[in-house]
């Protein structure tokens, strides 16, 4: 890491990506596997990042039931029925170990017109349509508007949404940490693609231990 890529603690804010039931439950229509796994992992740099006041962004999908705000690649499935993190059901939550509190739900009308749901003190919901949580997003303001330069990301399928957004932020000059362990379906090779490009891996404890630090 060199000055301009070494991340910064006091500058830094956690993405967890797609962390929703639908997702991660074994047996869930859109189940992918190791999300489960990693779960625990995801929820320690949450609490990290909660007990270090450092904000919590958790990204989000929901697929309107005609499939018409989805992804190329599932809506046809979609629009023939198939219910994936349909807004307003159990499906498109996200899973409890990750919530602030265990009674909080997702406000599908609010994410969807674009708006950032606070899930707490510092902690957010926003919604994405596409593999990256910038894309269509305000998230690049919001987070220059609370003075984050490093970017923290966690979550569910690596080579889709998180890899996406990690190489968003990058095009968008963020400093970047990937945590593999507390993500789903990382592998060795995207792994070293990302360092190549000037991203901090570290380990859950690691990541804990600097933004507490």
């Amino acid at each position: 890491m060199d000055e301009y890529t070494r991340p910064e603690p006091e500058r830094a804010a956690l993405l967890t990506i797609d962390v929703q039931n639908d997702f991660t439950q074994p047996g869930a229509p859109a189940e992918i596997e190791g999300t489960a796994a990693a779960v625990p992992e995801m929820r320690r740099l949450v609490e990290a990042f909660r007990g270090a006041d450092a904000p919590v962004v958790h990204v989000v999908r929901l697929y309107r039931a005609d499939g018409s705000n989805v992804d190329q690649c599932r809506r046809e499935a979609v629009e023939r029925g198939a219910e994936i993190v349909r807004p307003g059901t159990e499906g498109a939550e996200l899973v409890d170990e990750l919530k602030p509190a265990t009674d909080a739900t997702l406000d599908a009308d609010r994410l969807l017109a674009g708006e950032f749901q606070q899930a707490g003190p510092r902690e957010w919901v926003t919604y994405k349509s596409r593999w990256s949580a910038f894309y269509g997003t305000g998230l690049d303001e919001f987070l220059d508007e609370r003075g984050v330069d490093t970017v923290v990301v966690c979550g569910c399928n690596f080579p889709n949404c998180p890899r996406t957004t990690m190489y968003a932020a990058s095009c968008r000059d963020y400093r970047l940490v990937f945590v593999p362990e507390a993500t789903s379906r990382t592998y060795d090779r995207g792994v070293e693609e990302l360092a190549d490009i000037g991203v901090s891996v570290k380990t859950p404890g690691e990541t804990a231990d600097w933004i507490t630090q």
